[in-house]
């Protein structure tokens, strides 16, 4: 991270663009079954957070660990909300989110 953000600043901001890009795909979510309004007005506001969140986040931080640090947020959200909607997870979708967070540590880890 740089000078210009701080860590916990760029946490944040990456888990609000996370809850974002989540709140969006749960919109779409809603809109393959039936396109409503409130299917749109999650995907718009989920977009809009996630843009002006990232816009930030991209001022002042390393692009690459703030893409893996969003990607493993909304993996965790997105694979949850799945789980909360009743969907089922086999084992290679579990393991792929293991491997998306084991990335993101292993690009922390070096920061």
């Amino acid at each position: 991270m740089s000078a210009q953000l701080t860590l916990g600043a760029a946490v944040v901001l990456m888990t609000v663009a996370a809850l974002g890009y989540a709140l969006a795909t749960l919109g779409m979510k809603l809109a393959a079954g039936e396109i409503s309004a409130l299917a749109l007005a999650l995907v718009v506001a989920g977009l809009a957070g996630a843009t002006l969140s990232e816009i930030a986040l991209l001022r002042g931080s390393n692009l690459a660990v703030i893409y893996l640090g969003i990607i493993a947020c909304e993996s965790l959200l997105v694979l949850s909300l799945a789980v909360f909607m009743g969907d089922r997870l086999d084992g290679a979708q579990m393991v792929g989110g293991v491997l998306v967070l084991g990335g993101f540590a292993l690009i922390c880890a070096q920061e």
